[in-house]
């Protein structure tokens, strides 16, 4: 099934259960009123929603009304907890642009995350200023069930609720400040932004193989091509292995979200999930970068299609824009 959270003026917003063409969508408040909710009881209320979720795919639902991206807020509005792991050792890699020699690490690298403010989907990017280097990072992400400490990666990949996509922008030049000083990521990650939608894995059918997503991520900047990434064969860790690691010495509690990192292939010709990724190129290739990071007014448009060409999570359409400019508004 699909599930959204409508904007309501509330902090959580409200639960909607969406067609899987993203036509139409019918309010769950009859069953739950917020996403943590379900996620709290699973077995109880996910049935429920099941039924309501065919009965609006059959057309059959008295309430239904058009779905409209433009009114979601993250499906999670707000989570307990929000770590983004570096699952694709090639973007990450060329990132650090090879400064840290040696063999790659047999543990992925994940970070803590501001779970208390989530962007929308086309909620846009405020940021302070243009000389911070605004990236943005094309990923995949899920929302977890209760997930035991020491679980390990095969038993942590029945914790997996949702999918979702997500926008994990980055402020790359307070970034790597953070990083010289061995201070936490803090400053230099803004709030990250979610799809329309989050899914059940049963929806990508058998593109959902081992804890990775076999699809293609599409990627576009300023209404240009930026990425078309295979999001499966190269992660090199799959969501079993990230939430098992971040499970190791703790218990992962429900509605909690795992990201993938940046999407990246080690063929060019599918582009890149993030501007340090193609920056890094550059550099190897050229001795200095040409693409430059994004400024106020450049606009963003991620999405992921099945394999029958539909949208599975909707898009993310996102502008960037300045502190004073959205405050205004």
């Amino acid at each position: 099934m699909k599930l959204a959270t409508y904007k309501d003026g509330s902090r959580d917003g409200q639960l909607i259960v969406v067609s899987r063409d993203l036509i139409s969508a019918h309010y769950a408040t009859g069953i739950a009123h917020r996403l943590q909710q379900v996620l709290d009881d699973w077995n109880f209320f996910a049935p429920q929603l099941q039924d309501l979720y065919e009965t609006l795919n059959q057309g059959k639902a008295r309430h239904a009304f058009a779905f409209n991206p433009a009114q979601c807020m993250a499906p999670v509005p707000r989570a307990y907890q929000w770590v983004d792991g570096g699952a694709f050792h090639n973007a990450r890699d060329l990132a650090r642009t090879a400064t840290v020699p040696g063999n790659l690490p047999a543990d992925p690298l994940m970070y803590q995350g501001g779970s208390d403010d989530f962007l929308g989907p086309c909620d846009d990017i405020v940021c302070v200023s243009e000389s911070h280097d605004i990236d943005f990072g094309a990923a995949i992400a899920v929302v977890t069930a209760d997930v035991a400490m020491g679980t390990t990666p095969a038993q942590a990949l029945d914790g997996i609720r949702l999918l979702m996509l997500a926008n994990d922008v980055s402020l790359r030049h307070l970034m790597a400040q953070e990083l010289a000083k061995g201070m936490g990521l803090v400053q230099s990650k803004p709030a990250t932004a979610f799809s329309p939608v989050a899914v059940t894995p049963d929806e990508l059918g058998d593109a959902w193989q081992q804890g990775r997503v076999h699809l293609t991520l599409q990627v576009t900047c300023n209404g240009r091509k930026f990425g078309l990434c295979e999001t499966g064969p190269e992660m090199s860790f799959h969501f079993g292995q990230l939430i098992a690691h971040l499970c190791r010495t703790r218990n992962v509690r429900a509605g909690s979200i795992v990201g993938s990192g940046s999407v990246s292939n080690a063929d060019r010709t599918h582009g890149y999930g993030c501007i340090a990724e193609k920056r890094a190129v550059e550099t190897l290739q050229d001795g200095q970068p040409g693409t430059e990071f994004l400024r106020f007014g450049d606009s963003l448009r991620m999405e992921m299609k099945g394999r029958d060409g539909a949208s599975i999570f909707g898009a993310i359409e996102q502008k960037v824009a300045p502190l004073r400019q959205s405050c205004a508004q």
